[in-house]
């Protein structure tokens, strides 16, 4: 299928795109921090590190476009927008940005390592996701042949689809994919744009499901292509 042929082959932890990527850029500003005098002399030995820290914050957040847009983030939650790619996203607060091949960017839980959201790109001539066919079609695809390794046992559990007020068609998809070892449940979103496929997919193991459900469902439905 057309579909598999364009993403290639890729496993939960390291999947795999021929195409080229190009990891976030992230603008970095000089940051300088001014303190002022505490107003009471009572509290001066605290007073004045609570405000160089709230100073230091101030600052570095309107330093930082990252930093900045965190705060109007829903709560529990930290943005990611990539300008060079044209994507956006929420994930988790608290995950943690860990480098894989074949990735454009990943996010992942540092103490559950089934837990991550991750977006990778690949290069089309499609220009619509609806072009590889049918919601049902290619999410049968993307879980059995693309997003999970070969010998894992797949059950596709639900689809969706969702288009957003620049027109981009979204196909979104929840499937568990069982090994030997565990089971992990799984939801991506798929969309085409500017010449390539993207593919966010995040989960976490079976058994922490009920708990992360809605954090992972709303990373899902936050993803979206900028232009």
């Amino acid at each position: 299928m057309a579909l598999a042929a364009a993403t290639g082959s890729m496993s939960v932890c390291k999947p795999k795109i021929s195409c080229p990527f190009r990891q976030c850029t992230h603008i970095s500003s000089r940051v300088r921090c001014v303190a002022t005098q505490a107003q009471s002399q009572e509290h001066v030995g605290v007073s004045r590190r609570t405000v160089l820290d709230a100073a230091s914050v101030a600052v570095l957040s309107l330093s930082m476009p990252g930093l900045a847009q965190a705060a109007k983030a829903p709560k529990g939650f930290n943005p990611v927008e990539d300008l060079n790619d044209g994507y956006k996203f929420l994930y988790p607060f608290g995950w943690q940005e860990v480098a894989v091949k074949g990735t454009d960017v990943v996010y992942k839980d540092v103490v559950e390592p089934l837990e991550s959201v991750s977006v990778t790109l690949a290069g089309t001539d499609k220009k619509d996701i609806t072009d590889f066919g049918p919601v049902a079609e290619v999410s049968e695809t993307l879980a059995r042949d693309v997003l999970t390794a070969p010998g894992t046992e797949v059950k596709l559990l639900n689809t969706a689809e969702r288009e957003d007020d620049k027109g981009h068609k979204y196909y979104e998809l929840e499937f568990t994919a069982t090994t030997s070892r565990y089971t992990r449940h799984q939801l991506a979103v798929v969309a085409v744009g500017n010449g390539k496929l993207y593919t966010l997919t995040t989960g976490s193991s079976e058994k922490r499901w009920s708990k992360m459900k809605d954090r992972l469902q709303t990373s899902v439905r936050s993803f979206s292509l900028l232009f």
